[in-house]
């Protein structure tokens, strides 16, 4: 495809403001956010100062995409005996915020930071999120740090949580660090926490994402495989997610990220799609024993674990429940978010319920009863920001596909169901559905580009050939 004319590209930003008007996408901070901002991220932190007890020693880093302000994690990862030891440094978002306060008022309105192509509408103010609160290199920096202790099998353990002064030595990003510039020790965490998956029958699918991105003085749509190196990464916020979920479910209290599991007429019905899709699903086993032994280079593979995924139901949010394990059935195990407090609300009381449980004291009040409220006010936030997400990528596909009417292009089947085959055309970078019966995930279609309406942000194919 050629490059956005000036026209294409004022037609996409204007569709961009539709978007935030039309899913009520926070703007600018009021002003008295602004103005705790300008105050609380002066406050002072450190011996003399605070609880923060002085780690600056440890050779803390942190890893995130090319250009990000907004850093929560630092890490640091050595050898103890058989286990791998892992410090996860989180923002000390608590430290900052005052409860009832403006900011705390404001984040609860957001819920979350949406990332739209042109615009970012974040949790915190600028003053926090992309500075005082975020783990830049450019200081020291208050902290909460979990260490978390991965055994040989993978298991995990929250060792520790304590309120730091850290020190980030070094910025690195995932699409340009090298080998020599991660711990150690990293591979090995993420070798364990994988190995671990795999023995739980929850193995993480990575699809291409599908993302709009600045491209000189225009965007452009582009899938972007996951790399290893941020896989690797991935598994630390799991391994650390997973070890808090574990402490606070031990201490009766929590906030837990939940995913449903596959009821029996789910089941029945992934039997009927991996016969559609020429899987071998032997009868006398369960989803669960199934599932581990596929083939993860077959292309049918992903577009069965994608169907999986979609009947196990949505992921949602829950506080603790007497007598009631949550359960995350994407993870196979009890999971929580601890680890993104500058971009995700319920984070923050996460990491306060932890350091109060971490050193044997109560949860706090305020906390618990934060819990109660926090599922609706996190899933309202997700939903939005995944239909503002999804509405961006569709205004983007039919900005970049307007005047090509008639043409046809190559594309691969990536799932089935009842609605027609879903396809991906690699270039440009669109994701559709066509209705085309009788094929199987990976098979190569040709289909025409039928209409196009960027006001309505929708595209139409039909196969040929």
């Amino acid at each position: 495809m050629a490059r956005w004319t000036p026209e294409a590209l004022a037609r996409f930003e204007r569709g961009l403001d539709t978007i935030c008007r039309e899913f009520d996408v926070p703007g600018e901070f009021p002003a008295d956010v602004l103005a705790e901002a300008a105050d609380v991220a002066q406050r002072p932190f450190g011996p003399g100062h605070s609880s923060h007890v002085d780690r600056t020693d440890i050779g803390f880093v942190t890893i995130d995409p090319l250009g990000s302000t907004d850093l929560d994690q630092a890490f640091a990862i050595e050898l103890a005996g058989d286990d791998v030891v892992l410090r996860y440094a989180i923002a000390d978002v608590g430290w900052f915020v005052r409860p009832g306060g403006a900011i705390d008022r404001e984040a609860w309105a957001r819920g979350v930071t949406m990332y739209l192509p042109d615009r970012r509408a974040g949790l915190h103010p600028p003053a926090l999120a992309e500075g005082a609160a975020s783990l830049l290199p450019d200081g020291d920096r208050p902290a909460v740090i979990f260490v978390v202790r991965v055994g040989s099998d993978g298991a995990v353990v929250l060792d520790a949580v304590e309120r730091a002064v850290v020190r980030n030595r070094a910025k690195l990003a995932y699409s340009t660090v090298l080998s020599d510039e991660l711990p150690q020790e990293f591979e090995e965490l993420a070798r364990r926490v994988e190995h671990a998956e795999r023995e739980r029958g929850a193995d993480r699918i990575d699809f291409p994402e599908q993302e709009v991105v600045r491209d000189g003085d225009g965007f452009a749509l582009r899938f972007r495989p996951r790399s290893e190196v941020e896989r690797r990464g991935a598994a630390l916020s799991l391994a650390t997610n997973m070890a808090v979920a574990d402490a606070l479910l031990a201490a009766r209290t929590g906030l837990f990220r939940t995913m449903p599991p596959v009821d029996d007429r789910g089941e029945r019905r992934l039997r009927h799609t991996a016969r559609a899709f020429g899987l071998d699903w032997p009868r006398e086993a369960t989803l669960a024993a199934y599932e581990p032994t596929l083939d993860r280079d077959d292309p049918r593979t992903a577009a069965f674990q994608l169907a999986v995924r979609r009947a196990s139901g949505r992921a949602s949010y829950e506080s603790y429940r007497e007598g009631i394990v949550p359960w995350h059935s994407a993870v196979a195990a009890t999971y929580c978010h601890a680890t993104a407090p500058l971009r995700r609300l319920g984070d923050r009381y996460v990491i306060e319920a932890a350091l109060a449980v971490g050193g044997d004291h109560d949860v706090p009040d305020d906390i618990a009863a934060a819990f109660e409220a926090l599922p609706e006010t996190m899933d309202r936030a997700n939903a939005r920001a995944a239909q503002v997400d999804r509405a961006a990528l569709d205004l983007a596909e039919a900005v970049v596909l307007e005047g090509h009417e008639g043409e046809t292009f190559g594309a691969v089947v990536t799932d089935e169901d009842d609605r027609g085959a879903r396809i991906q055309v690699s270039e440009p970078a669109i994701v559709a559905r066509v209705a085309a019966h009788r094929i199987d995930p990976g098979d190569p279609v040709r289909v025409k580009l039928v209409a196009v309406d960027p006001d309505t942000r929708s595209v139409e194919f039909e196969r040929v050939g």
